[in-house]
């Protein structure tokens, strides 16, 4: 890899990251696990789908550090290794799927595969992070209140699963302008 190339790659990464920080200390105040997941995982997906898996993964697995050190999510450490995880299963498994709609297919065919993958993607991260936190962590690697234990499992279920459905679709359809912007190849 070139230098130019390995430079452009290093700054994308740091790029999408800080973005990712920007928009959690924004859209944190609102209070809205809503607001805030789908943003993160539309930048998350944005990140693959526009500068490819090296960034995206890359982008996936450092987010959540930079988050916590901001004072965004959860103030437990133990938690950041499985939210990195489980962001790095979201964008392995939107490449992965994606390998499987290459262009060549009827318009109608593309549409559809990438709202399979979407969801596909979603019910990946989900899984990783509910069986991960809320299954494995909270009842026997945590020493937690039992508030917390209610926050954290609350927050590690479903939410994920429709945050991730949502910024999906949200990226599915800025990807071609973020794409067009940039003039790189989506993935």
């Amino acid at each position: 890899m070139s230098v130019r190339k390995y430079t452009l790659r290093v700054t994308l990464t740091a790029i999408f990251t800080a973005l990712l920080v920007t928009i959690q200390f924004l859209t944190a105040p609102l209070g809205n696990q809503l607001v805030t997941g789908t943003a993160v995982n539309l930048l998350l997906i944005i990140s693959l789908l526009t500068c490819g898996p090296a960034v995206g993964l890359t982008v996936a697995a450092i987010s959540p550090i930079f988050a916590f050190l901001a004072g965004m999510g959860p103030a437990i450490p133990p938690i950041i290794p499985f939210m990195m995880i489980g962001n790095t299963a979201l964008i392995g498994a939107w490449y992965l799927l994606g390998l499987l709609n290459r262009q060549g297919k009827p318009k109608i065919v593309q549409t559809g595969v990438h709202i399979l993958i979407a969801i596909g993607a979603a019910i990946v991260k989900f899984s990783v992070l509910y069986i991960g936190i809320v299954l494995w962590a909270v009842p026997y690697l945590l020493s937690v209140s039992q508030k917390q234990s209610a926050l954290l499992t609350a927050a590690f279920s479903y939410p994920q699963l429709l945050t991730a459905i949502i910024g999906g679709f949200c990226a599915l359809a800025i990807a071609p302008l973020v794409h067009k912007a940039l003039k790189h190849q989506i993935v």
